[in-house]
């Protein structure tokens, strides 16, 4: 379910400039210009810049992102605390506040970098991100990877759905360096183990085959021990 920021009226609504493509703003201005602004569905704040979304396409936008939406919510139904969400706002930081198409995150109980807001958004670092790129492909890996960076999401997955190629980062030292597929064709996360991709099979709409190679990483030895780590956290 896509989350967007509250709509309630605002009592000077009519002293408010209107939300705009490349306005340079504070997220409290954001916040108070996108409540106001309910004909606007979708719009970030990204290194104190503002984009605004612009409607999304069915095959170049939609159906990618229930792809990926499919295999990572696979493996969060199996694995205790884990949160899976498509949309969320995300108050990151002072000059950022995304609005990711897809996050992976480790519930607050058990160690995790986001928690969510008494008025029902995340504040913090989520530690998977996941980002469809078609128009936004530019920003999403330019001034967003870096917000993201800087911000310490763990990895980053990015779709770029013009050329059809995935890239996914793990942040090393400060740094992104991409995850490489092995000599199978899959990806492996270093974040959440046992979250394993077959990447050709992805980008060519071969989901059986994606969910199958999710199961085997789903029955590997780290991902029991992964759960079995989780598990206690979540009782203490």
């Amino acid at each position: 379910m896509t989350t967007h920021l509250p709509r309630q009226p605002h009592s000077k609504t009519h002293d408010l400039p209107p939300l705009e493509n490349g306005d340079r703003l504070t997220r409290p201005e954001f916040e108070r210009r996108y409540a106001a602004a309910p004909h606007i569905k979708k719009a970030e704040l990204i290194e104190g810049i503002v984009y605004v979304a612009s409607p999304l396409r069915f095959q170049q936008h939609a159906e990618p992102h229930s792809r990926l939406h499919g295999w990572l919510w696979t493996y969060q139904i199996v694995t205790p605390g884990l949160r899976l969400g498509i949309e969320p706002t995300i108050r990151l930081d002072l000059d950022n506040e995304p609005q990711p198409d897809i996050v992976l995150i480790l519930d607050e109980a058990v160690g995790g970098q986001a928690r969510t807001t008494d008025d029902g958004y995340l504040e913090g670092v989520p530690e998977l991100i996941v980002e469809i790129a078609a128009s936004s492909a530019s920003i999403d890996t330019g001034s967003k990877k870096q917000a993201y960076r800087r911000n310490g999401v763990l990895e980053y997955i990015v779709w770029r759905l013009f050329g059809n190629q995935l890239d996914w980062f793990g942040l090393v030292e400060g740094e992104y360096q991409a995850l490489l597929a092995d000599g199978d064709g899959i990806i492996r996360s270093q974040v959440f183990p046992g979250l394993w991709l077959a990447l050709e099979a992805l980008l060519n709409n071969q989901m059986a085959r994606v969910l199958e190679v999710l199961q085997l990483g789903l029955s590997s030895p780290e991902h029991g021990e992964f759960v079995e780590q989780l598990g206690k956290k979540w009782q203490d």
